[in-house]
């Protein structure tokens, strides 16, 4: 981020000017528009949220493959764009997203990839499947 916007700006203004983090990046939550669920977070970097704004769809970051990621071009798993938000100081974005009839967005088949709670059980805490859908693998 440059300096070149006042704090006020940055918060009350209608200048988009994310503020990438050392790596470039800058999360992004995605839901989906209708029920309003936890689908996924990822991470964008200035290419991508470009891609995102211009094409309607959703483009990442990959940190593990270093280079930017079409959702959905090989697992048909596309998120369709339904509205852009980016929150207070310009430091995260959430999309909110239509997902393709019958189709899951987490690579594991379920429609979501927070799927798994967080038990706290004696002596130490474990993750137990909340649910599956009918696309798990």
């Amino acid at each position: 981020m440059t300096n070149e916007y006042s704090k006020k700006d940055l918060e009350e203004g209608n200048v988009l000017a994310p503020r990438f983090d050392s790596a470039g990046l800058i999360p992004a939550i995605v839901t989906d528009v209708l029920s309003g669920a936890v689908l996924m977070l990822a991470w964008m970097n200035a290419d991508a949220l470009r891609k995102s704004i211009e094409t309607g769809e959703a483009w990442f970051w990959s940190r593990s493959r270093q280079r930017i990621w079409h959702k959905g071009a090989t697992s048909g798993q596309v998120q369709q764009i339904q509205e852009i938000r980016i929150d207070c100081d310009q430091d995260a974005v959430w999309l909110k997203v239509c997902m393709p009839a019958e189709s899951g967005c987490c690579h594991t088949g379920r429609a979501s990839c927070f799927y798994r709670l967080i038990s706290n059980e004696p002596g130490r805490p474990v993750l137990q499947a909340e649910y599956k859908n009918s696309h798990s693998k």
